[in-house]
């Protein structure tokens, strides 16, 4: 008789509690398989220390394959689960799709930003639930103190050492605290030549700093932020959120090209498709964290609606330290169903809470007494060593040596502003060029390009046409992907598509070396796909051609993506001219598949004109022809709503 199969979706703090859990209580008596994007458990808490440059990023990283040596991990993002024939599929991280039968499935998947319907906030912030955003925010924060100190504006340099944090909660307030201690860090070695200083704000709705703690631990973080100059705004919240700015609730406006988004959470889109009972944007589960009427099904952590046994009517909040522990329950009661030990309710008991406000100052209720000042810290930073599953000596080395060594301030240049975007699905994972995307989550709708950006905007935010940095045009990298483009579906001609007449591929045709010469081949009647005639519309900056969905799939089931259609990313990329890189009037070299003219040389394709009489400035290293090159390192453009609505959850 074979082994029952169990499936784990997620490996946040629920998902890694259950498959440790139960991989010691069935004792290889059932095949457990982790599913997760990444191959490493996050330590949530202390991922503002990473932001702030006192962690490296590894050393919140828990490596699962180390810590679960009898769990199978499974590299990718569920996007589909039938209940009906226990089944879970997956996309992979390079594209592979794939399935996992299971007779037991548990779902972890944890929770995303949370948004609100304030207009450019969607394009403008950034939120902070994944290391990618960590490392983001650490780099943007380095370059524009950088940027402020080189500055001899004063309003310049004002605007970009303001720093706005949305949400008063654990999180934001540790970002603030954290991040205040990082900019004086950088500016007390390095003065700027204005004279000023970096300055943060933080807002909120509520009527007080932390209102989920103490209200004496909630005064004495607004006392520890207002003593290092940040500014604390209670009951004011983003009206709307711009380039240069935000325009507060109150009517003011703050120049700032900072913002980071910390409202809250909410559950994972992915238990909105299974169409079972929700409360208020989680899975409805009973006290055993199992689905009623589902007994192959069970849900923990921040996609779960789990009763609060010690207060009738009320669930358990969205935070690690509920996720923890259902991950214990919940392995206990999945080992039960399959005739290992008995069932128990989850029932919890509050042991408090510890904010670490950067330094030798926290805020901590261990066990429900109130503790402020360095003792706090103490408690706090014991309290995250003997909860972390790993990694321990690591951290607190780290530790040690930012109490005697000072921070490096630099900045790495590794995430870019549109790799994380405030809406997505997976905010641990980077967007990177080519990625794929799950189905019916956070996918192009109609005048969005696929990668969840409008065609009409480019990261960098400023509009222009067929212009790097400005408005995309349809088949042009970061636009609408046209028919004979790498990024959109191969058409006849290009590399995983039909052969076309005039390609060395296909037979000879007009134009080509042994055939007769043809209009669009140099040496022949100037056509008007080549410089100097009509543009055509297969050519870039001539008409658009029709559009395709980015990353397709072409005929024959082949991908229209170099790394997907089997093809070397150089045979793909001769396939059409690549445009100049940031639109410096260099004209870009023509492609060789079109063969060589009968003067021997190579046609060139046009530049479009430059934006600025000025030198050509470098954008950087060039993302892949089906991707928009990075613009400037700003929030990329809006992203529509995929879920329908906002639903509420606790930070």
């Amino acid at each position: 008789m074979s082994r029952p199969r169990i499936v784990i979706v997620g490996a946040g703090f629920a998902g890694y509690r259950t498959a440790r859990t139960l991989s010691r209580l069935t004792r290889h008596q059932a095949d457990i398989t982790l599913l997760n994007p990444t191959d490493y458990f996050l330590y949530l808490p202390l991922l503002p220390q990473v932001a702030a440059g006192i962690l490296e990023p590894r050393r919140v990283s828990v490596s699962l394959s180390g810590t679960l040596p009898h769990v199978r991990l499974v590299l990718g993002e569920a996007d589909g689960i039938d209940l009906d024939g226990h089944t879970v599929h997956y996309t992979g991280p390079e594209g592979e799709e794939g399935t996992l039968p299971f007779d037991r499935l548990v779902l972890a998947a944890g929770s995303v930003n949370k948004l609100l319907p304030i207009p450019g906030v969607a394009e403008h912030a950034h939120g902070f639930r994944g290391l990618p955003e960590a490392l983001y925010l650490r780099d943007h924060v380095t370059r524009q103190v950088e940027l402020a100190a080189a500055a001899d504006d004063r309003a310049e340099c004002a605007a970009r050492c303001t720093f706005v944090v949305v949400g008063a909660g654990y999180t934001g307030t540790e970002v603030a605290a954290h991040g205040a201690m990082y900019t004086d860090a950088q500016v007390r070695k390095h003065p700027m030549r204005t004279g000023m200083r970096p300055r943060w704000m933080l807002l909120d709705v509520a009527p007080r700093v932390m209102p989920e703690m103490d209200e004496r631990l909630s005064r004495t973080a607004e006392r520890v932020l207002r003593q290092r100059g940040v500014d604390v705004r209670m009951g004011t919240s983003v009206k709307e959120a711009t380039h240069d700015g935000v325009v507060l609730t109150d009517g003011s406006t703050v120049d700032t090209r900072t913002l980071v988004w910390c409202v809250g959470v909410r559950s994972d889109p992915l238990v909105e498709s299974l169409g079972l009972p929700m409360e208020r944007g989680r899975l409805l589960v009973d006290p055993h964290l199992q689905v009623p009427g589902r007994p192959e099904l069970f849900a923990c952590g921040d996609v779960a609606a789990v009763p609060d046994l010690n207060q009738p009517g009320q669930y358990t909040p969205m935070t690690a330290q509920h996720a923890w522990r259902h991950g214990k329950v919940c392995a206990q009661n999945v080992a039960a169903s399959l005739g290992i030990g008995e069932r128990r309710a989850y029932r919890h008991r509050d042991m408090g809470f510890v904010v670490d406000l950067g330094g030798a100052k926290a805020a901590a209720n261990p066990l429900g007494l109130p503790m402020s000042g360095p003792a706090a810290g103490a408690v706090t930073r014991g309290y995250h060593l003997a909860a972390m599953p790993g990694n321990r000596v690591r951290v607190a080395a780290d530790w040690l040596l930012d109490a005697v060594l000072p921070r490096q301030a630099v900045q790495l240049g590794l995430v870019r502003s549109w790799s994380v975007p405030l809406e997505s699905s997976s905010p641990e994972v980077a967007r990177v060029p080519g990625s794929p995307k799950r189905p019916g989550k956070a996918t192009g709708s109609a005048g969005q390009r696929p990668d969840g950006e409008e065609a009409g905007t480019h990261p960098g935010g400023e509009p222009a046409r067929n212009h790097p940095g400005g408005e995309p045009a349809k088949g042009q990298p970061g636009g609408e992907p046209a028919k004979n483009e790498p990024s959109g579906e191969p058409a006849k001609g290009q590399p995983g598509g039909e052969p076309a007449k005039n390609e060395p591929s296909g037979g000879p045709a007009k134009g080509q070396p042994g055939g007769e010469p043809a209009k669009e081949q140099p040496g022949g009647e100037p056509a008007k796909n080549q410089p100097g005639g009509e543009p055509a519309k297969n050519q870039p900056g001539g008409e658009p051609a029709g559009s395709r969905s980015h990353g397709g799939r072409a005929k024959g089931g082949q991908s229209g993506s170099p790394r997907a259609s089997g093809k070397p990313r150089r045979a793909v990329e001769a396939a059409g001219p690549r445009p100049a890189r940031g639109g410096s009037g260099k004209p870009g070299k023509a492609s060789r598949a079109s063969g060589a003219g009968s003067g021997g040389k190579r046609p060139t394709a046009p530049s479009g004109p430059s934006r600025s009489a000025g030198p050509p400035t470098d954008p950087g290293p060039e993302p892949p022809a089906n991707q928009p090159p990075p613009g400037p390192d700003i929030a990329p453009g809006p992203v529509k709503r995929t879920d329908g609505r906002a639903a509420e959850g606790d930070s």
